[in-house]
Order: structure tokens, then sequence, then C-alpha cells
């Protein structure tokens, strides 16, 4: 995070040497200094690239201080490294430095791949962006942090547009690439906007596939006696069933991202610290997917969406909430109802485990007894899911 607020702070000192330098050289230079473009203005010739620069930029909140990297840092996976104090990670704190979420803040890695929400004939939700589905698409889903008031806080599109043109970087970028007058209009401009930081989150960084286990496929590495024992539980049929939720290929394809991208209840307790310290009131119960309009319907109470498990040895804590700081925690959980005798109690606690949040509509998992080392087995497997960039994070 300091290297990147260091290489931000850097880069504007840079910009604004060179303006001034320039604009004071001439009143004709001053006149140009949209097309003549500064440095920076010279690598936001992409959609890519202006997303990248968009999802860096701290002036896209209210307060200033916040941009999308606060929450979901490149040097974590594009997760939220901030602990928080009592918070432990669980949920991220917006603009303000004092209003904290509700929801864990989810990976972007492989987001890319996320198809559109949509309900199937057969009533199941499939797809989408956030843990309720709420954005239909990645182009959807880019502006709500952005208005969210507990997160970057900006009161209004047109207010956020008025940033975007106090840019001179960004009008000539956003001219040549979206229309000299992208800026012009509210509707334009936001559309211009989402479509380039969607585009960004959709380059090749978003979607490596560079974890050891790819490289497995490949044939560049095997995987250890322990971590191939760990895969076979976690794809095998009469397994730990991990793969009924968590595959989008059959076993042993490649591009795999372990998600199904449905939705499910597995009966996650509330996580009373985050509620306590983000001032909800008393009553507050978070229903998940019922939460999304389109899917504001009983039978889908409690739902939240299946996330990737890519990285996932990196980017605890775990669960839509944050309620469990350990993977080898929210692993037992999901083996609660099986027979596995080291799964009754919460190993963060020494206690049974809490009661749901919402206790409709809760999935059966199927699970099947496993091991003390069955379970160390499916942990070192799903260390192998992490991207070769993170891997050095694996000892820490």
């Amino acid at each position: 995070m300091v290297r990147v607020e260091r290489l931000a702070i850097a880069r504007w000192l840079r910009r604004s040497i060179a303006c001034i330098y320039f604009c004071a050289a001439t009143a004709a230079a001053a006149a140009s200094c949209i097309t003549l473009q500064s440095a920076q203005a010279e690598n936001l010739k992409t959609r890519e690239k202006l997303g990248e620069a968009l999802f860096s930029d701290r002036n896209l909140s209210f307060s200033r201080k916040q941009n999308c990297v606060s929450c979901h840092s490149p040097e974590l996976a594009f997760t939220d490294p901030r602990v928080l104090g009592e918070i432990q990670g669980a949920v991220s704190r917006g603009g303000d430095g004092r209003s904290l979420g509700d929801r864990n803040s989810p990976t972007l890695v492989y987001i890319r791949t996320t198809p559109a929400f949509h309900i199937s004939p057969a009533r199941e939700a499939v797809g989408g962006m956030f843990w309720d589905g709420r954005a239909g698409t990645l182009e959807d889903q880019v502006r709500d942090p952005i208005l969210n008031p507990v997160e970057m806080a900006m009161p209004d599109e047109a207010s956020i547009v008025a940033r975007l043109r106090e840019n001179a970087d960004y009008r000539a970028a956003f001219a040549a690439l979206y229309g000299e007058d992208a800026l012009a209009s509210t509707p334009k401009a936001i559309a211009a906007l989402k479509n380039a930081l969607a585009a960004f989150l959709s380059t090749p960084e978003f979607a490596p596939f560079t974890s050891k286990y790819d490289r497995s496929l490949r044939g560049e590495v095997s995987l250890s006696e322990t971590e191939a024992r760990g895969r076979d539980l976690f794809f095998s049929n009469d397994g730990a069933g991990c793969n009924r939720c968590h595959s989008s290929v059959a076993a042993g394809t490649r591009d795999e991202v372990f998600t199904n991208f449905g939705y499910f209840n597995l009966g996650v307790p509330r996580n009373a610290v985050a509620r306590r310290l983000n001032d909800s009131k008393p009553q507050r119960v978070d229903h998940g997917l019922m939460e999304n309009p389109v899917a504001a319907h009983g039978e889908f109470d409690g739902k939240f969406k299946v996330p990737t498990l890519r990285n996932v040895a990196i980017t605890g804590p775990y669960m839509h909430n944050g309620i469990f700081r350990d993977l080898r925690t929210a692993v037992l959980f999901h083996l609660r109802s099986s027979d596995t005798a080291i799964a009754k109690t919460n190993p963060e606690t020494g206690s049974v485990w809490d009661n749901p949040e919402v206790s409709a509509n809760i999935a059966d998992l199927g699970s099947r007894s496993l091991s003390s080392s069955d379970v160390d087995a499916l942990l070192a497997f799903l260390k192998t899911l992490t991207d070769r960039k993170y891997e050095n994070l694996l000892s820490q």
C-alpha cells in the first residue's frame, strides 16, 4: 500500500511540475495543454490504461482520500489489506475514515469470468457482481462503490463527472477514446467511466492462471503427495464434495475458476463485531440475494454468491461477512453437518458454531466425514490455487 501511495504521489508531482513548467513557457502551450498532454496522459491511450488510472484515483471519492485500490489492493490479490484493529479485515473502512461496511471485500481477480446475472428456468440465480448479484455485469458493478456512502461516498453521478473534468489528462483521454463530447453530459461520461474501468478489470492481470495447480496441468510442476490427495478429495464425487459448488469446468480442465457462480445459504452466523462497530441497527439482518431487487423473493433469502477459490489461502477473512479469520475454520464450517468430529466446534472460539443469521433455505452440502489429515490435504491443495505473483505470501 505504501508503495502504491508513493507511486501515485510521484506521478502527481511529475504531472504538476511538467504542467507548471510548460504553461509558464508560453500561453500558447497552456492553451494546447489538453492535446499535448503530460507524461501520464501519454500513458492513457487505451481504455485499459485509462481504467487503471481511474482505479487508483483518490479524487473519485468525496474525501479525495479513497480509491478502488484501498479495498482492492493489487499487492493482495485485489482484496483489502487493512486489518483495522478489532475488525481484523472482516469489512472495509470508507473514505471518511470512519464508516465501516457490512460485507467482506471480495477479490477482483478472475472477476472477468463472471457471467451476467440471471435466474434460470429452474429458479436458480447465477452470476452477477457483489455478494448479492445486484450489479448484473462488470460495467454495472464499477459505478456502485463510488456512490456508496460507506465507501467512496460521492453524492451523485454529476459530482463524479465534475471530478473527471478537473483533470486535463482525463479530458484528453476521454475525448480521444470515447469522442470529443464524452464528458459533455453525465450519462455519456458515466458510461465511458464504467467502460474504462471494466476494460481494466478484464485485462490478463486479473486472470493470470499462473498458480501451481495451473502449472501442474501444463506439466511444468508436480503436486506433492499431500496436495494431490487434497485435489482428489476436492474433485471426487465421493470425496469432500467441494466441486459441487466450486467448479466451473470439468475436473482437470484448464481455466477452472473454482466457482459455479451460484448462490447458497450456508447458515453463516452474523458478524457481531462488525455490526457493533458499523453502528448497524440491532434488528439488522443481511438477507443476501433477496436484497437484490431482481430476486426479492423468499426463496432467495440468506443466499450469497459462491466465491472463487483462486488465491483463497491469502484472501481471508472468509465468508460474505468475514466472520472466520482462518481458512481451516472456513473449511470445517462447511463440514459441520457431516460426521466429521473436528468440525463440531468453531476452532476460533472453542465453542459450538453460532446460529445462522438467516435460518431459511440453508443448503444441504452433503459432505462426508473427513479426518484431520483429509482437511490438511484439502488445505494444501487450496494453497496451490495461489497465483505465482502471490505465492510468497503463503509463508506469512
